[in-house]
C-alpha cells in the first residue's frame, strides 16, 4: 500500500531541521497537528547513513554511536495533556529498496552474544517486492515497522535513545506493522511524538542488535484518548505472528537456565549451532539470520529454579 491511499495532512522530510537524536521535552516541535491528522515521516536509518547501500563491514565496525538513532519529530498533537494516551494508527510503510543487518565486535559489548564474536559482520540486503535475499538462496519476508516510536518523557533533560522507556522509544516490537495502533502514555503537553529506526524485518529478540535496518517513510494517524490510562506502551495488531502470516513449520531450540538472560543466550547459541551444522551457514551468518528471522518466546517462568526460552526458526525461508 502506498500513502496515496491516505490523505496526508503533513509531510516531514528527513532534513536536519526535522531530526533529533535524544529524547528531550524541551525540543521545539517541528509540526503541530490536530487529532485525526495523518502525517508522513521520512526516517533515516538507525546509524544515520554511516552504512550505505554499498557499505562494508569496516563501515559498520567503525561507526560512531554517539549519537545514534536519528528521530523524525517531535510532533505536537493539539489537546494531548499529561495522563492522556496518544493513539498512533500506523497506516503505511514505504522502504527505499535496501537495508542492512550486522553485528559489532565483541569488545563493544552490544548484541546478545558479544562474547561469541570477536569481529563484526555485515549483510546488505536488496529488497525484491516483499522479500530480501540472504546467502544460499535464503529469503526473508519483509513486514516493516518502526523500531522507535514514542512520546517525550516528562522528566527534564536529554535522555538516550537506546533503552526503551515508559513513553515508548526503542521498543523494537516487530508487530507494530501496517494496520496496527500503538498506544503511548502522554507525559508532556502536546505529547511530542517522534519515530525512526525503521526495520524491514526483525526476529523477536533482535539478537545481533540490528534488524533489517532501512531508511523508510512512515505514515500515521493520531488521536488523543482522554478516557484511557496506561503506564507503558500497548498495541493492537494483527501481526503477522509468523514470517508468512500463517502457521507454518518451525525448527526450535531451547535454552534452559536459572537466569532468563542465560536461558535466552543458550537458546540462540543452540540455534546458531543448528544453522551451522544443518544449513551450512557460518556462525556469523547464523547470528545475522537469528536477528532477522528467529523468534524468541518465553516458554515458562514457573518451574523454579529453571526457566525456558525457545527460539523458533521458520522453515519457509529456505529454498
Amino acid at each position: 500500500m502506498s500513502s496515496d491511499d491516505h490523505t496526508v495532512d503533513r509531510e516531514l522530510s528527513d532534513d536536519d531541521e526535522n531530526v533529533h537524536h535524544v529524547w528531550d521535552n524541551s525540543l521545539d516541535p517541528v509540526a503541530t497537528v490536530e487529532p485525526g491528522d495523518v502525517v508522513r515521516f521520512e526516517c533515516r536509518d538507525a546509524l544515520d547513513g554511516q552504512v550505505g547501500r554499498d557499505g562494508t563491514v569496516d563501515d559498520l565496525v567503525n561507526v560512531d554511536l554517539d549519537p545514534v538513532h536519528p528521530l523524525t519529530g517531535p510532533v505536537y498533537v493539539e489537546g494531548a495533556e499529561p495522563g492522556d494516551v496518544l493513539a498512533v494508527e500506523l497506516l503505511d510503510f514505504e522502504h527505499k529498496g535496501w537495508g542492512y543487518t550486522g553485528f559489532l565486535p565483541g569488545e563493544m559489548g552490544l548484541g546478545l552474544l558479544p562474547d561469541d564474536f570477536d569481529e563484526g559482520g555485515l549483510h546488505v540486503w536488496g529488497f525484491d517486492g516483499d522479500t530480501a535475499a540472504f546467502v544460499d538462496g535464503i529469503e526473508i519476508p519483509l513486514d516493516p515497522f518502526p523500531g522507535i516510536i514514542g512520546t517525550a518523557p516528562g522528566e527534564a533533560g536529554e535522555h538516550d535513545t537506546l533503552p526503551p522507556r515508559d513513553t515508548g522509544g526503542n521498543v523494537d516490537v516487530k508487530h507494530m506493522t501496517e494496520g496496527s495502533t500503538v498506544y503511548l502514555p502522554v507525559e508532556v503537553e502536546g505529547a511530542l511524538f517522534s519515530t525512526g529506526d525503521c526495520h524491514a524485518a526483525q526476529g523477536d529478540g533482535e539478537v545481533s542488535v540490528t534488524g533489517v535496518e532501512a531508511p523508510m517513510f512512515v505514515t500515521a494517524r493520531f488521536d488523543v484518548l482522554t478516557d484511557k490510562s496506561i503506564e507503558q506502551p500497548e498495541v493492537e495488531t494483527t501481526g503477522p505472528f509468523t514470517p508468512t502470516g500463517a502457521d507454518e513449520p518451525m525448527y526450535a531450540t531451547t535454552g534452559i537456565a536459572d537466569d532468563l538472560m542465560d536461558a535466552t543466550k543458550k537458546a540462540v547459541r543452540h540455534m546458531i549451532t543448528h544453522l551451522e551444522s544443518e544449513r551450512g551457514l557460518t556462525r556469523g551468518e547464523a547470528y545475522i539470520l537469528c536477528s532477522v528471522a528467529v523468534d524468541l518466546k518465553v516458554s515458562q517462568v514457573v518451574d523454579a529454579p529453571n526457566w525456558t526460552v525457545t527460539a523458533y526458526l521458520p522453515e519457509s525461508i529456505f529454498p
